[in-house]
């Protein structure tokens, strides 16, 4: 089996590289560049020529071929843009999610199969398992290929499932967890005993391939600063939100092991609505108190 290793130069895909060369797969590594632009970045904190440096030692450390793809259109239409449009709606976006499922599972994906891959594997914390039914037989789809279920990392504290949630059953056929069973310690010690460059090097803080980035300063690139009201939602909302209940009711499903329909997934997706909500705003002029009522449109 011909394995692709995302090797973004941090000792976790590291780590992920090292593990499937001794477990025997034919295994390659491959460098994406998914950003150019250096406004509103912190230089220092993850910049990409030296990410791509050390990934590029590591690879030779272990001894596995090393590539580099350049994907930077694709994450701009398809992460970045999402982005700014989601903050422009007044709601925070999680690009990193959208990253897994547009580009890390898919085009990055697609150009690891252009060299022969027959999967993908990263440095996350996270496991897969078939799902099986009741006599223990693995349940496969229309195509007859096998289901897989995500699971949490090991590691309590850095499981990365969640950033997964929305790959595909055809992206995580083809997707394979290294490190998924191990703690970051032992991670680190692993590194540390192969004596990999990324060993020492800190864990990236920022957005997914962008970096450490002052975010106002990013986001300014395309939107303007908005005045608006700071609106504190009250637990007494989420009680009676019947979209609130529903989805809690299907992440207690999905906790007990219970497999989701995609239509259940897509629901799990979308943002409570808050309209209607009505809220005091308070204000002191003239040493007065002023309130003004409004409703959430």
């Amino acid at each position: 089996m011909k394995i692709c290793i995302g090797l973004s130069g941090g000792v976790d895909s590291s780590v992920a590289a090292l593990l499937l060369k001794r477990q025997g797969y034919d295994v390659f590594a491959m460098f994406m560049q998914n950003w150019h632009d250096t406004e509103g970045t912190l230089h220092g904190d993850c910049e990409w020529e030296e990410d791509k440096f050390v990934a590029e030692m590591v690879a030779r450390k272990i001894g596995i071929p090393f590539y580099f793809v350049d994907l930077s259109d694709e994450y701009r239409k398809r992460v970045v843009d999402y982005m700014f449009d989601e903050y422009a709606r007044g709601r925070t976006p999680n690009p990193d999610v959208l990253c897994n499922r547009e580009i890390k599972f898919d085009a990055f994906l697609r150009a690891a199969e252009r060299l022969g891959a027959d999967a993908v594997a990263t440095g996350h914390y996270c496991r897969k398992e078939a799902v099986t039914d009741a006599s223990g037989a693995e349940v496969c789809d229309a195509s007859g290929q096998p289901l897989y279920r995500l699971l949490e990392g090991v590691d309590p504290g850095k499981d990365q499932s969640y950033f997964l949630c929305q790959v595909s059953q055809e992206q995580l056929q083809k997707a394979v967890f290294p490190i998924g069973d191990l703690l970051k310690s032992e991670v680190r010690r692993i590194a540390a005993e192969a004596d990999l460059p990324s060993a020492d090097k800190k864990d990236s803080q920022g957005i997914c391939f962008v970096g450490k980035v002052d975010l106002p300063v990013f986001l300014q690139q395309k939107l303007r600063s908005v005045e608006g009201d700071v609106v504190e939602v009250f637990d007494a909302f989420y009680s009676d939100c019947a979209q609130w209940r529903r989805q809690q009711e299907l992440l207690g499903r999905a906790r007990q092991g219970a497999l989701l329909t995609d239509d259940e997934l897509e629901e799990l997706s979308q943002p409570l609505d808050y309209s209607g909500i009505s809220f005091e705003t308070e204000t002191y002029r003239s040493g007065k108190k002023h309130i003004k009522k409004t409703s959430c449109p």
